[in-house]
C-alpha cells in the first residue's frame, strides 16, 4: 500500500527548487509593470482606483505642506472605448502606453499604427492584466495611459473672452464625486458648453479614472478650470457681465424651464441685460452651495418637482439646467 504521509523521511532527498513549488496564483498575484517607465524617481503604489503615480520629489519634506492635487502632473489610466477614441481623436500624443484585450484589438488598428510610428508601448494582455493596469475591473476592455496636466485658474482675459462667446459656462461648487464630475462633463460636451471650473481643495472631484469613463469622450470637449475662492469667481464673472446664477434646494422654483427664466426679475431691464450669458453654479452633494457663494450668486434657483423626494441629483440637475439654458 502506497502511504501518503507528508512526513520529512518521505521527501526526496534534493529538494526541488522554489520557484517550480510556487503556485501559478501566487505569481499571477504579483504586481506587472506594463510598459511603465523603469525610472526610480517614482514611487509606485498598489494599483487601484484612486491610487496614482506621484514623483518622488513632490512628497513633501517633513513639516512641508503637501502640494494639492490641482498643482501637480499626474499619471492615470483612461479607460472604455469611447473615452479612449475620443483621446485620441483629440490630443493622440497624450497617450503614453495603450493596453487592450483580445475583442477591443480588432477596434484599435489606427490607434496602435499610430502609436507604433511614434515608438510607444501598446499592447494586447489577459482580462486580469487590464484590469490591473486600469485599476478597476470598469476598463471596457481598454486603458491608456495619460499625463493629467495640472488643472488651470482663469484670468480676467479669460472671463472677458468667455462672456463676448456669450455662452453658459458651469461651476461646480465642491462637487465631491467623480462620477457626478463625470456625467457633468459629458452633459456638456452634448450641449456644447465649453467651459467647467471645479473648486480648489483635495476633497473636490478632478478629472481622473472614472470621470473620463463615465464621460465617454465628454473631457476631451470640455476645458476644466480651478479656483480657490468660488465666491470672488462669482463677482468676477458679474463684473464681467454674466448673470451667475446658483442652484439650492430652498431657493425660488423656476416657473417654467426657458432661459429667460434664470435671470433676475428688475423693474425695467433692458433687452441687453437679458442676453446676458449665465454662470450656472452648483453645489455639493450633501451641502449644497457655501453660504459665501450663495450669497456672491446674483440669483438662486430649484426645479420645479413633486416634492416626493428633496433633490435631484446634481449630474440630474445639470441636464435639466442646462438643456434649460440651450434650448428651453
Amino acid at each position: 500500500m502506497r502511504s501518503f504521509s507528508r512526513s520529512s523521511d518521505n521527501q526526496p532527498s534534493t529538494p526541488r527548487p522554489a520557484a517550480s513549488t510556487a503556485p501559478r496564483e501566487a505569481y499571477r498575484s504579483q504586481p506587472r509593470d506594463f510598459g511603465r517607465d523603469q525610472s526610480r524617481d517614482t514611487v509606485r503604489p498598489a494599483a487601484r482606483e484612486g491610487v496614482r503615480e506621484v514623483p518622488r520629489e513632490l512628497y513633501p519634506r517633513e513639516g512641508q505642506p503637501r502640494p494639492r492635487a490641482e498643482e501637480r502632473s499626474r499619471e492615470i489610466p483612461v479607460c472604455g472605448l469611447a473615452a479612449v477614441k475620443a483621446l485620441f481623436e483629440a490630443r493622440p500624443t497624450a497617450i503614453k502606453r495603450l493596453f487592450f484585450d483580445l475583442p477591443t484589438s480588432r477596434r484599435v488598428g489606427p490607434m496602435s499604427t499610430y502609436l507604433a510610428g511614434a515608438r510607444k508601448i501598446y499592447r494586447q494582455v489577459l482580462p486580469d492584466e487590464l484590469e490591473k493596469v486600469a485599476g478597476t475591473i470598469h476598463h471596457g476592455g481598454i486603458v491608456a495611459i495619460v499625463d493629467q496636466e495640472p488643472l488651470r485658474s482663469p484670468t480676467g482675459s479669460d472671463l472677458a473672452s468667455w462672456a463676448k462667446a456669450g455662452k453658459p459656462i458651469v461651476l461646480l461648487d465642491r462637487i465631491g464625486n467623480a462620477h457626478n464630475l463625470g456625467a457633468i462633463a459629458r452633459t456638456l460636451a452634448f450641449f456644447g458648453i465649453e467651459n467647467l471650473v471645479v473648486a480648489a481643495g483635495e476633497s473636490a472631484a478632478r478629472p481622473g479614472e472614472s470621470s473620463y469613463r463615465v464621460a465617454e469622450g465628454g473631457l476631451e470637449h470640455v476645458q476644466v478650470w480651478v479656483a480657490a475662492d468660488f465666491a470672488r469667481l462669482c463677482a468676477e464673472l458679474r463684473a464681467a457681465g454674466f448673470a451667475v446664477v446658483g442652484t439650492a434646494v430652498r431657493g425660488p422654483e423656476l416657473r417654467a424651464l426657458r432661459r429667460e427664466e434664470f435671470l433676475a426679475k428688475s423693474a425695467g431691464r433692458s433687452a441687453e441685460a437679458a442676453k446676458r450669458p449665465i454662470a450656472l453654479v452648483l453645489g455639493n452633494e450633501e451641502a449644497g452651495l457655501a453660504p459665501e457663494v450663495a450669497q456672491a450668486c446674483e440669483r438662486l434657483v430649484r426645479i420645479p418637482g413633486s416634492g416626493k423626494v428633496e433633490s435631484l441629483n446634481v449630474s440630474a440637475a445639470t441636464a435639466v439646467l442646462v438643456a434649460a439654458l440651450m434650448i428651453g
